[in-house]
């Protein structure tokens, strides 16, 4: 358990853990129980990712998530935090349009969710422009390189970025690029172990690695895949620490059974009359 009256993690005190330790523990979280058990158990920081929409929402892809959909599950996990960051994932097409667009979409996650700072997705020219703009409105800015979900319908499928030069050389000098913008740190998703190591020893913020490698400054993965609470495709960077399926499914199971042997509920689990009030409604039912 994590001591409680340890101080709220700041983005500062993030970025000091880049020289002095120990390594950034992330998480992903979309409701209330889930959030307040990873901030109690000490992660530092807590996305509220646009992942909710295949885990949570059933979608193929991240690319319907909607801001309403964002909003909502960064309020429930707010409420259940009291020592980590939250960071609000800006969903597809809600940085898109203009720059206006974008600072009133973010400020929405700070002023509406109770998030500390929003993530957005890609290093290109214009989005470098719109995390300028946001850091210029004082909305802290988590970079995202390497795997973007969000290009999905360009990429065709999801994989390992940065494997041959031009492509790693991409990564390094995007990375390079949002920490000039003013990124407080940047997620490398799916890149070569020593993509990750380059970017992240050339860079003053801290890197978060996801299918990055051990050389990152932190760790985060989708909290359904590393609680075996997700089913089918899982990533080779993806380690369980749990079988919550087999568990609950399991459980589920026996609760069916019991039901249909009519063994729950049982005395134990069932509201009784006081036998004085059972007594009288007895002489009463009698009536007519």
């Amino acid at each position: 358990m994590a001591d409680q009256n340890q101080d709220k993690i700041t983005i500062p005190l993030l970025q000091a853990r880049k020289t002095v330790g120990p390594r950034i523990v992330c998480l992903t979280a979309y409701d209330h129980p889930t959030a307040k058990i990873l901030d109690e158990r000490g992660v530092d920081l807590i996305l509220v990712g646009d992942s909710l929409g295949m885990v949570v929402l059933g979608y193929e892809n991240t690319v319907p998530v909607t801001m309403e959909d964002m909003l909502h599950h960064t309020r429930a996990v707010s409420r259940g935090v009291r020592r980590a960051l939250v960071v609000g994932d800006m969903p597809y097409f809600s940085f898109h349009l203009s720059r206006e667009e974008t600072v009133r979409n973010a400020s929405r996650f700070l002023k509406e969710a109770g998030a500390a700072a929003v993530k957005i997705e890609g290093a290109s020219a214009k989005r470098l422009k719109l995390v300028e703009a946001l850091v210029e409105a004082e909305i802290p800015v988590l970079g995202h390189v390497g795997l973007t979900p969000q290009s999905i319908h360009r990429l065709g499928r999801f994989r390992v970025e940065g494997k041959a030069i031009d492509g790693a050389l991409k990564i390094i000098d995007d990375a390079a690029n949002l920490e000039r913008a003013g990124a407080f740190a940047v997620v490398l998703e799916c890149v070569p172990v020593e993509v990750a190591d380059k970017v992240t020893r050339a860079l003053r913020v801290p890197t978060i690695g996801i299918g990055a490698g051990p050389r990152c400054d932190g760790q985060i993965l989708v909290f359904h895949d590393m609680m075996g609470y997700s089913t089918g495709f899982f990533p080779r960077f993806v380690k369980k620490y749990a079988r919550l399926h087999e568990t609950m499914g399991r459980a589920v199971a026996a609760y069916a059974v019991d039901v249909r042997k009519g063994s729950f509920p049982d005395a134990a689990t069932s509201y009784h009359l006081k036998p004085e009030v059972a007594s009288e409604l007895g002489k009463r039912g009698r009536k007519k």
